[in-house]
This record gives C-alpha cells, structure tokens and sequence, in this order.
C-alpha cells in the first residue's frame, strides 16, 4: 500500500473545538490536478466530517472522495492523534504524533503503530536546514489568545466599573477571519486613541513574557492598539509620571493608548549572591543559584500578564501563589493573566487548570485561594486555553497546508524511504512496524524506569552499579537526537543508565533537560563515560565546566547558544538584516508607501508582514527608505516624520547616477511615469536588483523580459490599485472557480477614485487630486468589451454617451453609472478565461450624472484642444467673455451668463435634450468660474487649458477632504457536473485618512502600499519567479492580498448560489 499514491485525510476526533485541516480543499486541487507525474497523487480519500471548517462539499468540488474507509490509502495524515482504533495495518500516517520525546501518555499509540507494521511521520519532526520547525500552526495561538484575553478584559474591566472600548471584541472564534478579528481590534484602537481610556485604569501595561512566535503573535495583536514599548528598567518611572496628577480637575483625565513591555529571564530573577551579576548561560546551567525577582521588579506595574514563555520545573517559578497574595495586598494593579502557554501548574503557580474555548476564564482569589467562573468579585482572571490555534481554524489550515502540500507527494508515492528527502527521512519514527535507528532511544528511555528523585538522592538500590553518577543533560537532545549519542556512549562502556528525569523543550529552539543516572561496576569505567560525555558536550570556558557536586554532575549536550530563549514556541535567536529601498517619484504616493516601509521593524506594519508569511523568514531590523526626487525639497517634504528616510537629488535621466544610487539598494520602487520605467529597468539589470512600479507593463517593458531574467531579477509591475489590486482581486476569484472544477461564464470589473460622499459637494460630483487633463483626455478613448457573447466597440465620441447606471446592493446609498474602460478584451487573455467567459466587462465608476454633464461640455467645445480666436489676441479676456464667445452667446444681454439663461442656450445649441442636465451643465460652468470676471492667465493657449486651469482650481480637494476608491468584481462561475452556478463578488471600500492634520487620499494608499508589500515580499525572497511579472501569479496575489487585509484595507468577498441554471 506505501507509495500508492492515494492519501487519506482523518477526521479529527480528539476534541470539539478542532476544526483545523491539515490540507484544505485548494491544496487538494493542486495535488489531484498536477497529475501523479507531477505531485505524485493520484487520490484523496476524506472521512466525513460535520466539524471541521472545509464542508465535506468543498472536497468533493475539487476531485476529493468523501469514505469513511480509508483502506484504500496508502498515505493518511492528520492533524492530532487519532483513535487508536483508526489505525489501519501497514499503511503510512502523519500528524503530531508527540511520541518521539517518549511522552507517556503516547506510548500507547506508538505500541499501536508499531503492532500494526505502520509507518509514522511526525509533523513536528520535518526541520528546515536551519533547524527550524517547517510545520507548525505558527503565531496562530498567540493571536487568538490575545484577542480571547481582551474580550474578557472588558468584561471584567465593567465589572470593576469602568467602561472601556474592549467591551466591543468579541472572541477569536466568532470571527469568520483573522482579518476580521483584527479589524475588530483596531476598531477599538481608533476608539481608544480618539475617546481614550479611564484614568483609573492607566497606564493600562500589557507585559509580555518571551519573544518566540507565541509572543510574537500576542504583540501583533497588541500592536493593532495605539501603543508604546517601555523597557522594563523604565516601568516605576512610568507609574510615577502617570499617577503624579495632584490636581483634582485631573480624576478624569483620560490616555489614549496602552503600554507594552517584553521582559526575558534576566528580568525575572536574580542571582542568589548579589555580588554576581546575572549571567545567561549560568542560568541555563544552573537556575537552583537565581531565584524569581519577577514579583519585585515588574508585577507591581503590570495590568495584563500575557505568558507565552517555556519553564521548566528546575527554573523559579515566574509567580507564586504567595507573591500574588503580597501583590494584591499592596494594591497592585493587575487584572488578569493570559496563560497563552497554558503550562498547568507551571510557571505561574496557581494557573491549575485548562479553559475551554467556550468558556475561556476562571477568576482566583488569592486572599481565600480559591477559584470562580465569573468575572465579579476580588482577585484576577486567568486564560488557559490548550487549543487555541484553532480558533482561527481557516487561517491556520491555510498557513499549515501551504507548506505540508509541498512534501504529500513525496510521502504519497515513496514505498522506500530511503529516497526520500533527508528532511522528510529524519521525520520518520517508524517505517513498517520499526523504530528507525534516530528513534532508538525512545524505548531505552521507556525501560529505563523514568522516576522523579527527591532532593535528596535515595540510596543505590540493589541492582543499581556499585558506582553511580546523577547526570545532567540539557541541549538539543531530541531534535538533534543527541541522545542516542550519549545513550551509546554510556552503553558501549558497559555502564547502565537510568532515565530520572526528562524535561522536553517544546520547539527546535528550546532546550531539553534529563536526568541521567549512570552507572558502572568499575569506578575508572565509570569516569571514562564521563569524560567522553564531557568531550560530546564540547564545552568551553564561556559555557561552564563540569563540576562534581557529591554525586552529582552538570554539563550541557550540545552546544548552547546565547540567543536561545525559553520558549514555547519557535522564533528566537532570529538573524536579521538590514534593506534599503530606492523609491523614485515624490508624488503623492510615495508617502504611504514609504511610511509603511519604514515602520516595517517598529510598528504594526512588521506584523501585517510577518502574519501573512510563513513562520521561518527573516524579518529585517529595519527598512532604509531613499526616496529621490528631481527636486530634493520635494523629497524631504513627503519624507518629514517618517524615520530611517533619506531624501536626494536625483534627475532620472543622468544614468550614471541613477546606476550609482540603484547599485547600493537591494529593491526599487519607481513611481515616475511609465516612459521612464525602461531605463529604471536597464540599471536595475546592470546591478541585479529587484524593481517595482505600479504603472502598466508595456510593450518596452516586457521586451526586456529575457534580460530580466538573466540578471535573475524580478521586475514587478502593474502593483497598485488599478492596475494591481484588481488583478490580484480577480485572479482569486477565477483560479478558486477554477480548482473547483468551475468555468467562468463572467465576468465584470468596476472601479473608480471619487469624492467621499461627503466631499462630492459640486454639481460634477468629482474633484481631483492632480492635474485633470489626463482624466478628461481617458474620457475620449474609444473601449470594446464582451457582452453575452458579442463584441461592443464604443468610439471616443460616443464615450460618455455609453455610460450606464449602476446599483451596488451592497451600497445602496451610492448611485454611480459605469462608463466602458478602454479594451476589456485583454484581461481575458490575461486572466485565461478569454475561452470560456462570454462576458468581459471593465468599467470606470463615476457619481451618477457625471458622463451626461462631461459630454455636454465636450459638445459645447470645452475639450477643444486647439485654440480659440479670443485667446490669441494681446489683450487677455475674462473667463465670462471667453464662456460668452464659446457658446455664441449675444455679449448685449446683461443677464446673459445666468444659470437659466447658460441653460437655454444649451438647449438652443442642440447639445444635450433632456433639461435636467442642460440645468445640471449650467451649474458646472458658473461653478467652475468660466463665468467669473477675471482674467484667462497667458498660460492658457486653447479651450482644453482654460478648462483645466478651472477643474483643477475649483476641483481640488480642501485639506480635510476625504477621497474614495470603490473597486468591485464580479465573476459568475458555471460547475458543468452538479449543473449549479455561483456568483462570486469581491468589493474593496477606501477612504483618505487625516492624521495629525496631515491627508492621504485613498488613491495614493491603494497605489503605494501595494508597491511597497511587493518591495518586502521580494526583500523576503517570498517571489521566487524572475522576468517582467504582473501580479497575476499565486506567489504574489496570495500574500500580497492577505497583507492588505491584514492592514487594514478592506476586501470584501461573498458568494451567492443557484442550484440550478438553463
């Protein structure tokens, strides 16, 4: 049955909660449809299941089988054990099997593997070359822990008596998606930094234990809230300066924002002998010389401990039940624990229980040592959730499977495994009934007898060696199955050894600790063992010495690394790096752009990245921002406020300098015009480094396809909003439909940069944000489109003529018309449905009105580019003049540049027949000024400069103004076999944004965040591809996408179904 190609995928049984999936129905569709040539899967067999997040439905939509019988598999994976009883002879399973650390309450199931000649791979085993864990469920526990904990910080905030914005967050699990969640978080984070928090309350200190991915994932949730970091040195100072407010007129007084503090273990204790300072690798070593200092130097600030740190018992414990009953005696200020660790009876001593997901608290009080599950009365609330990540069950069945889907066709069609990838051969514990020789260990760890000794060592006991040694082991036991080493070393001497103590580190990066006892009949056999354990732990100066205590010795096996962290999660000891990033172009979208680059390292931006990527990239310290302009002053104005930015002077067409700045970066933005992004190109291939540009890829661009290759660059264009967002929008939609089986029958695409409703106060209903000229020349270019199978071609004339209503039943209050965008018929072929899709339709989006009053005024001649007999004469006219000769309108009539009289003369003129918007284009023109009195300035030499010298002046937007980009698909998909059809929508809604009186307009955020993502995606080497790209690829559109989301810029999907269609 091995190597048959069909996989198995369990139904999870192990607890309600778990919905996670170790492979969705999209990863199914890649395997199933790569061919068994390609992916080496042939079948996917599911077991029913009315609990987990994916439908059975959508695994039959893509090839799956839905089987209870999962006999025909050769390859079965899971998520967490099984029962013992689906255990299938001589097939091959993977899940996290946690047997290869000897767990006992695990060894049932390896007996159960083993007497069924199986084969068993552990998830937790598959290690990157540099030792890191490739499959995890990442910072996934992190987060849903700290959104858990700050619904009920609410709850019990209320009940203390003080309202707070947190009331509004509700649980990780009622949330259809992390983005969800998140945006939950921040909502209360604008409420906060905008109505602020009780002064009773503040300074509300969130302190975090550790700083692997568990950590890491609380602060990225943290970090959605208006914040700041303070070193632990600094917490008494921040309490002085926030409770020094003498003043009664200050009780009320309100903050508008929250503190964090990440403390490590050299904040948590202190050495025994305080004439010694606190050394690291002597705390490893040996942790009985330092005692906790936690409930002395941070608990009496902390408001929120959220503990995401591994401890071990031979560690002090963080915080005793009786340090928390002084705590609380003295008025401390903390409310409540996350437990994200969920080390029962561990590090936090009177954590003793686990929560259910349902119901995530228990209250403890300390002055009566006992425990409520309510959240009124003394004491703190605690979390202790022990599945936490599958809270986010889709996103962590996404994250996990993206990775897993990678080695299921190794697994799934190798009989031997010793043709297999070593990653994958090193994560096979038994292979047909046999423990593979890395995993030896496990049953001589089993039959060693493991016991915990007392302080105090008992007495040899009868068939004990006559002499004996206490061991201590601590390193990469497991994950480097040192182990076994020292296990042979001990044997091939003739000692004996017996297992006492083991203490397994919960992540490649954590230590493990056991306690060996070793013996030997002869007391020179017994310290040659010994010396070649002494010799395996090549320990040097730095790393201490052995040291013989009684009978008792201490060494490490392995070697220990200074950057390691207790944690629970893998993540530390990281290497970073540092970038820089040219951005050329000071205009409007520079600034989000390089502000998001920017913040990278220091603020939410890191986290939108980090959580949308796989767990194992390297994140840099910061982001060095150029950003070069024609006029440095220029540069420097976008730049102000934001750090690690640097602004030059830089004319684009003096190519040795351009090649000089490009040669020292690692990525460049270009954010000039298209007709400069060739010569951008050309030095960025000179110097191999990577570019970006949100401009359309033309034919100049994609000619230097082969050259960009070769330099083993990426040139990524067409990053922004439109085009980009909209690609990536659309390429979602139609590659879902597509592994799923679907052909797309059509497909419809809207998007327009309007006025916020507030701010579409003219007659026009449009304002600009640069010059109108290029908006009012598109408005004249001829479109063609499909439509139910025909072709359309719409003239340039005829443009505005063409534009129809469109109703949004989303957005009922918004009446908009759709004018056809240039040639739709491409992105069919670009999109790869040009074969299928009857309809392909890209519109402009526009207030309703707008093409009516913009075609009069064409055929009154305002966009005539040519100039006018007036215009030529010394003497300037007044606009009202030139508007009376434009319209031949008689120059005696005093009344003659009235709105009503404007009107008539329209109509007279033939130029448009409904009254309405004659009326309406009358209103335009006085709004505009071209009835004003004032003089036409020299600069405007034809009808179209005066026009436009007028749009921009009184189409501008104020500096409050708010902008707004509306982008909407929609894709009918038809599923031939179950003759059904859905229709897929996708909306994205953005506003401009003013802070600090300082405005973004939701046009340049939709153009240069998207940019910059594509900068860190390939600093990250997460775009692999080389060549001219549009983001059209799942490499790109899959992360980008979920980045933007995470940011805070919101997509909207749905889907509405039709069972049947003729």
């Amino acid at each position: 049955m091995l190597g048959n190609g069909v996989v198995g995928i369990l139904s999870e049984t192990c607890d309600k909660w778990e919905r996670r999936v170790p492979l969705t129905p999209s990863h199914c569709a890649r395997l199933l449809h790569s061919g068994k040539g390609k992916a080496g899967v042939t079948r996917i067999l599911v077991q029913p299941s009315t609990r987990r997040i994916y439908h059975d439905a959508l695994y039959e939509d893509v090839g799956c089988e839905i089987s209870e019988d999962l006999s025909e598999c050769g390859l079965i994976v899971g998520v967490k054990q099984p029962k013992l009883e689906m255990i299938i002879a001589d097939r091959a399973y993977a899940f996290f099997s946690h047997t290869h650390k000897a767990q006992k309450e695990s060894m049932p199931l390896l007996d159960k593997i083993l007497a069924e000649r199986a084969t068993l791979y552990d998830y937790e085993l598959i290690v990157g070359d540099n030792g890191k864990r490739l499959l995890a469920f990442g910072k996934y526990a992190g987060r849903a822990g700290m959104i858990d904990f700050l619904h009920g910080l609410g709850k019990r905030y209320l009940c203390k008596g003080y309202s707070t914005p947190f009331l509004s967050v509700g649980a990780s699990y009622m949330y259809p998606s992390l983005a969800a969640a998140k945006a939950a978080v921040i909502s209360v984070g604008e409420e906060i930094a905008t109505l602020g928090l009780p002064s009773g309350i503040c300074p509300l200190v969130f302190v975090f234990t550790g700083s692997g991915n568990v950590s890491q994932g609380a602060q990225e949730i943290f970090k959605l809230l208006p914040h700041t970091f303070v070193d632990p040195s600094k917490l008494p100072e921040l309490f002085a300066s926030a409770r020094d407010q003498s003043p009664p007129s200050l009780l009320q007084k309100r903050t508008f924002q929250v503190y964090g503090c990440v403390i490590t273990c050299q904040d948590m204790v202190k050495p025994n002998e305080p004439s010694k300072a606190f050394n690291k690798s002597d705390y490893y070593s040996h942790p009985e010389h330092y005692s906790s200092s936690f409930h002395e130097r941070i608990a009496p600030y902390a408001s929120v401990l959220v503990n995401c740190m591994y401890w071990e018992q031979r560690f002090p414990r963080l915080l005793t039940t009786k340090q928390l009953q002084h705590l609380m005696g003295r008025g401390c200020p903390l409310v409540g624990i996350a437990d994200i660790t969920c080390d029962i009876g561990g590090s936090i001593e009177f954590v003793n229980q686990t929560t259910p997901i349902d119901s995530p608290f228990f209250r403890y009080d300390p002055f009566k040592d006992s425990y409520h599950y309510d959240m009124e009365g003394d004491g703190v609330i605690c979390s202790a959730v022990d599945i936490l990540p599958t809270e986010f069950a889709k996103e962590a069945s996404q994250h996990f499977g993206d990775i897993l889907s990678k080695f299921i066709g190794h697994l799934a069609s190798t009989e031997d495994i010793i043709e297999l990838p070593s990653h994958l051969r090193q994560a096979c514990i038994v292979h047909k009934g046999a423990l593979i020789s890395l995993y030896e260990y496990i049953p001589r760890m089993r039959n060693s007898g493991m016991e915990e000794l007392s302080e105090n060592l008992p007495s040899p006991l009868p068939n004990k060696k006559n002499h004996t040694l206490l061991v201590s082991l601590s390193g990469h036991l497991f994950d480097k199955f040192l182990i076994n080493e020292a296990l042979d070393i001990i044997e091939a001497a003739g000692g004996s050894f017996r297992l006492v103590k083991c203490q397994v580190g919960q992540s490649t990066n954590d230590l493990s600790y056991s306690e060996v006892e070793v013996g030997a009949d002869d007391r020179a056999v017994l310290d040659q063992i010994i010396d070649s354990l002494i010799s395996l732990a090549n320990i040097n100066e730095n790393q201490g010495s052995m040291k013989k205590e009684m009978n008792k010795i201490s060494l490490h096996v392995g070697k220990f690394q200074e950057d390691s962290v207790m944690e629970r999660q893998e993540g530390d000891g990281e290497t970073r790096w540092k970038t820089t990033v040219l951005i050329l172009g000071a205009g409007r979208v520079c600034q989000p752009a390089a502000e998001f680059l920017a913040s990278i390292r220091s603020n939410s931006s890191s986290e939108w990245f980090k959580s949308c990527l796989d767990d194992d990239f390297e994140e840099p310290n910061d982001v060095q921002i150029i950003v070069a302009s024609l006029f440095q002053k220029d540069a420097a104005e976008v730049l102000q406020g934001i750090p690690n930015a640097t602004a030059i002077q830089l004319d684009v067409t003096d190519h040795e300098s351009l090649c000089k700045y490009v040669s020292e970066v690692d990525v460049v933005i270009s954010l000039l015009p298209a007709s400069c992004h060739v010569s951008v190109a050309n030095a960025c291939i000179k110097h191999k480094k990577h570019l970006v540009t949100a401009s359309y890829v033309d034919d100049s661009l994609s000619k230097l396809d082969n050259d960009v290759k070769g330099a083993g660059i990426t040139v990524l264009g067409e990053m922004g909003l439109d085009p980009g967002i909209d690609h990536m929008m659309a390429m979602k939609m139609i590659n879902e439909g597509h592994l799923r089986g679907g052909k797309i029958r059509s497909f419809t695409s809207y998007c327009g940069g309007l006025p916020s409703p507030a701010a579409a106060n003219n007659p026009l209903g449009y304002k600009f944000s640069w010059n109108p000229a290029g908006a009012i020349r598109a408005g004249r270019n001829p479109a063609i489109y499909r439509s139910h199978g025909e072709e359309i071609h719409v003239n340039g004339e005829s443009l505005y003529d063409s534009a129809a209503s469109l109703k949004l039943p989303d957005f009922p209050a918004f009446a908009l018309e759709c004018l056809p965008n240039r040639n739709s018929l491409v992105y069919g072929k670009l999109y790869g449905i040009e074969d299928e899709a009857s309809t392909v339709f890209r519109g402009t989006l526009r207030y309703e009105g707008f093409s009516k009053i913009m075609g009069t005024l064409a055929g009154l001649g305002f966009f005539y580019p040519e100039s006018h007999p007036i215009l030529e004469n010394p003497e300037r006219p007044t606009f009202e003049t030139f508007t009376i000769k434009l319209l031949h309108i008689e120059s005696d009539n005093p009344n003659s540049t009235r709105e009503k009289d404007i009107a008539e003369r329209i109509n007279a003129l033939g130029v448009c027949k409904e009254q309405e918007t004659a009326i309406r284009t009358a209103k335009t023109i006085i709004f505009l000024g071209l009835c004003d009195q004032t003089l036409i300035p020299p600069s405007c030499k034809t009808v179209f400069d005066v026009t436009c010298y007028c749009m921009e002046k009184r189409l501008a937007y104020s500096s409050l103004e708010q902008d707004m980009v509306l982008l909407h698909h929609e894709i009918e998909v038809d599923f031939p076999e179950s003759k059904s059809m859905e229709r897929h929508q996708a909306t994205l809604l953005e506003f401009g944004k003013t802070t600090k009186g300082r405005t973004t307009s939701a046009m340049a955020l939709t153009v240069g965040i998207p940019a910059a993502i594509a900068a860190l995606l390939l600093l990250a080497n997460k775009i692999k591809t080389r060549g001219v790209l549009r983001p059209i690829i799942p490499e790109v559109y899959d992360p980008a996408l979920k980045i933007l989301q995470a940011y805070g810029i919101k997509l909207m999907e749905k889907i509405e179904l039709t069972d049947l269609y003729l």
